[in-house]
C-alpha cells in the first residue's frame, strides 16, 4: 500500500465537502445567505465564528440533518440528504454536547458503535482507549466531561472515516483533555492524510492545527483559504497624525480601530501599498506594523476593539 501525503491525497480525491450558494432559513431568519465552501481532501479546515454565525447550521447540512433549502451540499461528491447511509458510514462526528448513552460502560460503547461500521478497527480502538485513560468497565455517567470527551472521540475515529466533524469538541474541557483531542487530529491527518472539519471559538487551538480557515459572520463567508494565505493578507498598522483627532480614519480596509490622539491601530486587509496609500489620503503614515494572530484577525472583523497581543 503506497502511503499518499496530504498534498498527493487532495491532488487525486479533490475535495471532501463541497457547498454550493446554500441558503438557510428558520422563520424569518436567515441562518445561511448563499454559502460556498469547499473543504479539501486530506486537510484540516477550520470553521470559526461567534455563537449564532452558522456554524452548526452547516454542520448539520454536511451530515445531513437538514436538508438545503437552497443550493447543493456534496460530501465526496455525495447528497448526505439523498444517500445517508452511503454519507454518514464514511463521517466521523463528536459535538460540544458529545450525546452518548449514559447507561453503557466504555466497552459496550465500543462494541455498539462496532456494529454499525464494518471498518471499526478494534486494535486501533484499544490503543485509544489506553492512551486516553479510558476504564472499560466504567459507566458513561460516571465519567468526567472530559473522559466523556474522550470516549466520544475514540467511537468516532475507530473505524477510520474519512472525514472527522468536530463541532466545538474541546468547549469548557481543561487544557489536558483539549491537548488530547488536537494530538488525536493531527495523527489521523499526518498518518492517514485524512479530512477533518473543526468548529471552535477557541482561535489559537484551530492557528495550531488548521491548514484552511473560514469565518463565518451573521450567515456568510467573511473570508476562506488557506491559514497562511489568511495570515499573509493581514496587517497590524500604526498610523501617526500630525494632530490629535478623536475618531479614527475612514479606511475602509482596515478593522478593530484602538488608540486616540495621533496614533491609531487597525487590523488591514490588503497589500501593503494599498494601506500606505490609504494612510496618505487621511494625512498619516504607516509607523508601524505587525503580524496578527488568528485571534486577533477574528476580533477586528467581528467588529471589536482589537489590540496587538490580546489573548482569548
Amino acid at each position: 500500500m503506497i502511503a499518499l501525503l496530504p498534498d498527493e491525497v487532495r491532488q487525486r480525491t479533490g475535495f471532501a465537502v463541497e457547498i454550493s450558494d446554500l441558503t438557510r432559513r428558520f422563520g424569518p431568519k436567515v441562518a445561511l445567505d448563499r454559502i460556498d465552501l469547499k473543504v479539501p481532501a486530506g486537510s484540516v479546515f477550520g470553521l470559526i465564528g461567534e455563537n449564532g454565525a452558522g456554524k452548526t447550521t452547516i454542520i448539520k447540512h454536511i451530515l445531513g440533518l437538514y436538508k438545503a433549502q437552497a443550493g447543493a451540499v456534496r460530501v465526496f461528491g455525495q447528497d448526505p440528504v439523498a444517500d445517508p447511509v452511503g454519507v454518514l458510514s464514511r463521517i466521523g462526528y463528536l459535538s460540544e454536547e458529545s450525546d452518548l448513552p449514559m447507561w453503557m460502560r466504555v466497552n459496550e460503547l465500543m462494541r455498539y458503535t462496532q456494529a454499525f461500521y464494518s471498518t471499526w478497527d478494534e486494535a486501533y480502538a484499544e490503543t485509544l482507549r489506553a492512551e486516553f485513560a479510558l476504564d472499560k468497565k466504567a459507566q458513561i455517567k460516571s465519567l468526567s466531561k472530559g473522559q466523556r470527551a474522550r470516549a466520544g472521540l475514540l467511537a468516532a475515529l475507530a473505524y477510520r472515516p474519512e472525514l472527522l466533524l468536530l463541532d466545538e469538541p474541546s468547549s469548557g474541557l481543561d487544557p489536558i483533555v483539549r491537548r488530547d483531542i488536537l494530538g488525536a487530529i493531527v495523527r489521523t491527518i499526518a498518518d492517514e492524510g485524512r479530512t477533518v472539519l473543526f468548529s471552535s471559538h477557541l482561535l489559537s487551538e484551530v492557528e495550531r492545527v488548521c491548514d484552511y480557515v473560514a469565518m463565518i459572520k451573521n450567515g456568510r463567508i467573511v473570508f476562506c483559504d488557506s491559514l497562511d494565505e489568511i495570515k499573509a493578507g493581514h496587517l497590524w498598522i500604526t498610523l501617526r497624525f500630525e494632530t490629535t483627532r478623536t475618531e479614527p480614519p475612514a479606511i475602509t480596509a482596515a478593522h478593530g480601530w484602538s488608540g486616540g490622539g495621533c496614533e491609531w491601530r487597525a487590523v488591514y486587509c490588503g497589500p501593503v501599498g494599498q494601506a500606505e496609500a490609504a494612510a496618505a489620503v487621511c494625512g498619516a503614515k504607516i509607523v508601524q506594523y505587525q503580524s496578527p494572530s488568528l485571534n486577533e484577525i477574528f476580533v477586528a472583523r467581528t467588529g471589536g476593539t482589537a489590540v496587538p497581543g490580546q489573548q482569548e
